[in-house]
């Protein structure tokens, strides 16, 4: 491939060959049943062949068609094992490889956006991406001060491409379904959409980078690189090496597995806690594997329990900026569930919107609906399946099920969409490591309102921070709460 496909004309053609190419197998796939061969075998060539032609088409356009392409990926295993099959290894390429640009237009990019004189910057610079994504690929270097580090150089026209891609996407969407049977890829597509601007703007990346980085600096299981340079376009970091997520799951041994997983579900759920930002991009490619910190003199102080694998986590091109961490009413509803308050749980939902005012639901049939989904909370330690992931799928997915009829009178409040989906995704990553989680451990430690007793002393000290208020005769805004709003903890 010579350079980044940018002409919309060019990438609708590529795209809707997608679903034309499907039909197309389909009807050679009926030729063939007709000339003797067996259902099974030709659906199995089909599906193959499909595959193979989404990586081929997903990986060249880079852009929207590849995002979504790693999207998708996060969810395979929720599909039933005679479609996913097929599907899984085309889909994980794309998390960690694409055909890369020609070095001559990366050194254009370089050399417009860094200077000149780029490359004396570096002592050295691979002309060879160390990985390639869906609006920029990876190259490693050497800084002039002797660090290695991680050049992202984003694609020129990467922007007009994404927003060009989603929208035929977008359009497409119902003859995509063939491609992942039983998915709905419109409501993602428009996920991606939303936040094409904030992914190109890699100032705020950096941004996000450095608050991450400077949070979990001394952290014995998480490792941010920090942030070296950034200018328009190009992103320079700390490189870290370590076992791609994407090779855990494959040949992973049971104890990797299970790191990877645990410190997955802890950087999820601690990183809003901990720097009010929630990284949106968790598919297998954004994260490492590295093994233990080594230091002679000091093995437990600096480096956490010897023999503990730590999780290296890439780009924050997509962050939910959270403020408060996740939202309250997550834990409060959770803690509810498990206590069996099917009446709170329902209260809260209404609340936040949840179930719309139009609509009336039985709170029992709500709880019913939410038990078997946070199975995972209900225990010490869960087991993520990929056939505990396809049963919920096809228990919600199937017509002719209570869950689906429920379902589908739900809603989903605009501020919950990407917590929903990176949980979600969290999920399906977690179901294909087959990672033994201790899930508890995490909502306990960094989930606002999922332990009893925290929740009450939170609401205890609320009441008292606004009678006290109230007795010393401030204003709402001299005690600190902006006249007509609520504060939340």
């Amino acid at each position: 491939m010579s350079d980044l496909p940018r002409k919309a004309v060019t990438r609708t053609a590529k795209l809707a060959a997608l679903p034309l190419g499907f039909a197309g197998r389909a009807t050679w796939g009926l030729g063939k049943r007709i000339g003797g061969k067996s259902a099974e075998l030709v659906a199995r060539e089909v599906q193959q062949r499909t595959a193979d032609q989404l990586f081929k088409t997903l990986g060249e356009l880079k852009g929207g068609a590849m995002k979504l392409g790693q999207a998708l990926s996060v969810f395979e295993s929720a599909l039933p094992e005679e479609i996913a099959g097929p599907y899984r290894a085309a889909l994980t390429k794309l998390q960690e490889a694409a055909p890369p640009l020609p070095a001559r237009t990366v050194h254009s990019v370089l050399q417009e956006r860094i200077g000149e004189d780029w490359r004396e910057y570096f002592l050295e610079f691979e002309d060879t991406p160390a990985a390639a994504a869906s609006i920029g690929q990876v190259h490693r270097a050497v800084w002039h001060d002797g660090r290695e580090v991680a050049v992202k150089v984003q694609y020129p026209g990467a922007g007009e491409a994404l927003l060009s891609d989603l929208a035929q996407l977008s359009r497409f969407a119902r003859l995509l379904g063939p491609l992942v049977p039983g998915m709905d890829i419109k409501p993602l597509i428009k996920e991606l959409r939303d936040r094409v601007s904030e992914e190109l703007d890699y100032e705020l990346e950096a941004q996000a980078q450095r608050e991450h980085a400077a949070e979990f600096a001394d952290d014995p299981d998480v490792v941010i690189p920090q942030v070296v340079h950034q200018a328009d376009q190009v992103l320079v970091t700390e490189w870290i090496d370590g076992i791609p997520l994407s090779e855990v799951i494959v040949e992973g041994t049971a104890e990797q597995r299970d790191r990877a997983g645990q410190l997955l579900a802890r950087f999820l759920f601690s990183g809003p806690a901990r720097t009010g930002l929630l990284h949106a991009d968790p598919h297998p490619g954004n994260f490492r594997l590295l093994p233990p910190f080594q230091d002679a003199e000091h093995p437990e102080e600096e480096g956490g329990p010897v023999g503990s694998w730590r999780l290296g986590v890439l780009d924050f091109g997509t962050v939910d900026r959270l403020p408060g961490g996740l939202p309250r009413t997550v834990g409060d509803s959770l803690r509810m569930a498990l206590e069996g308050d099917a009446a709170g749980v329902y209260g809260l939902l209404r609340e936040e919107n949840f179930v719309k005012e139009s609509i009336d639901l039985d709170p029992d049939e709500v709880l019913d609906y939410l038990l078997p989904i946070i199975e995972p909370t209900q225990v010490e330690e869960f087991t993520f399946t990929r056939g505990w992931i396809r049963d919920q799928a096809a228990r919600i997915a199937d017509p002719r099920s209570p869950a689906h009829q429920l379902g589908r009178q739900l809603n989903l409040p605009p501020s919950y969409v990407l917590i929903h989906r990176v949980t979600l995704s969290t999920i399906g990553v977690l179901c294909q490591l087959g990672a033994t989680v201790r899930m508890r451990d995490e909502l306990e430690e960094w989930l606002p309102g999922f332990l009893a007793d925290a929740a009450d002393a939170t609401d205890a000290t609320d009441a008292t921070d606004a009678t006290d208020a109230g007795e010393a005769g401030e204003t709402p805004e001299e005690a600190g709460e902006p006249e007509g709003e609520t504060v939340q903890a």
